[in-house]
């Protein structure tokens, strides 16, 4: 396998999580609760309530993690400048004379 191949896939999977940040951080986190009571239903001697309460835990302090790496991502291609190149295709062209035309400080 390429390095540009590895590249390429990375930069794919980040660009599906910055187009579905909910998706991502919903699937996290059901993924962290299955996890979580599939662990704690292995450990012998503890109540269903102490299990599910862990579960929900767990899925909490890995929501959280997802939360603040797509405030990371979010802020990073703000400062990169990325996203506003990703929504200038949606926006109508700018036309200065336009602007200078219709001025509001009438």
């Amino acid at each position: 396998m390429s390095d540009s191949n590895t590249k390429s896939k990375i930069q794919s999977m980040r660009e599906w999580v910055v187009e579905h940040k909910l998706r991502a951080v919903g699937s996290l986190w059901l993924s962290g609760i299955a996890g979580s009571i599939a662990y704690n239903w292995s450990q012998p001697g503890m109540k269903t309530s102490v299990r599910i309460i862990h579960a929900r835990l767990h899925a909490q302090a890995l929501t959280l993690a997802a939360l603040a790496g797509a405030a990371v991502v979010e802020y990073y291609d703000h400062k990169s400048g990325t996203k506003s190149e990703r929504y200038a295709k949606f926006l109508p062209p700018i036309d200065s004379s336009y602007s200078h035309s219709h001025s509001h400080k009438d």
